[in-house]
């Protein structure tokens, strides 16, 4: 393992280098689209909700693969070319952003109603009430299953490896038919993949108790 370690550092490094920013891309980029289409879905106007709800149904079951494979593969036959690291990051976002968007509607709905009717009737539209009232509620309330969702994101961009990204796993399967050696190459990416989860988790776990002592 020591020895793939220094023999392919850089293509492992550079592999880590885009696991981070298609993950860093995916989570900003998912967790607004999430909070929109949760807005949308409780937001009353017929047209917004059943958008937001196909939208969510729709990724929330299918594989995330196709969504990726439908990016690298159909859209430069019938559109434009894309990268396959913008191909699988698009997929992940998409994907991501149906389950947060299902978190963050659950948040919304556990607060009391009270608080959008006092907000309202203090002169707040409702995307304001929602901005400065319900969301910051909102997002405490969901911090835990938020927290789920960015880390399964991390995972989930090992996608990236199957439609040419560049990406750490993508490294690893390089790695692994070049060496034979495909025990110790996968034993530390997936400690690799550790060093990017386990901070995740524990900074989720410590916004959890600061805002649940607020």
């Amino acid at each position: 393992m020591l020895q793939i370690l220094s023999e392919y550092s850089t293509p492992l490094f550079e592999g880590f280098q885009m696991t981070i920013l298609s993950s860093f891309i995916a989570l900003i980029f998912s967790l607004l689209i999430g909070i929109v289409m949760a807005i949308c879905q409780i937001s009353g106007k017929k047209g917004l909700v059943i958008l937001a709800n196909c939208y969510v149904e729709f990724f929330r079951n299918i594989p995330l693969l196709i969504v990726a494979m439908f990016f690298y593969v159909v859209v430069p036959m019938l559109w434009f070319p894309l990268t396959g690291f913008t191909a699988g990051t698009l997929g992940l976002i998409l994907y991501t952003g149906a389950f947060i968007a299902d978190t963050v509607r659950a948040g919304i709905a556990a607060v009391p109603k009270g608080q959008m009717e006092a907000a309202r009737a203090s002169g707040l539209t409702f995307i304001e009430a929602m901005r400065h009232v319900i969301l910051p509620q909102a997002l405490k309330i969901v911090i835990p299953p938020l927290g789920n969702q960015f880390i399964s994101l991390i995972k989930n961009s090992s996608v990236l490896a199957l439609v040419a990204g560049f990406d750490l796993m993508y490294q690893a399967d390089i790695i692994a038919s070049e060496t034979f050696n495909v025990f110790d190459t996968y034993i530390l990416v997936g400690f690799i993949y550790l060093l990017l989860t386990m901070p995740l988790s524990y900074f989720m776990q410590y916004l959890e108790r600061k805002w649940a002592t607020n």
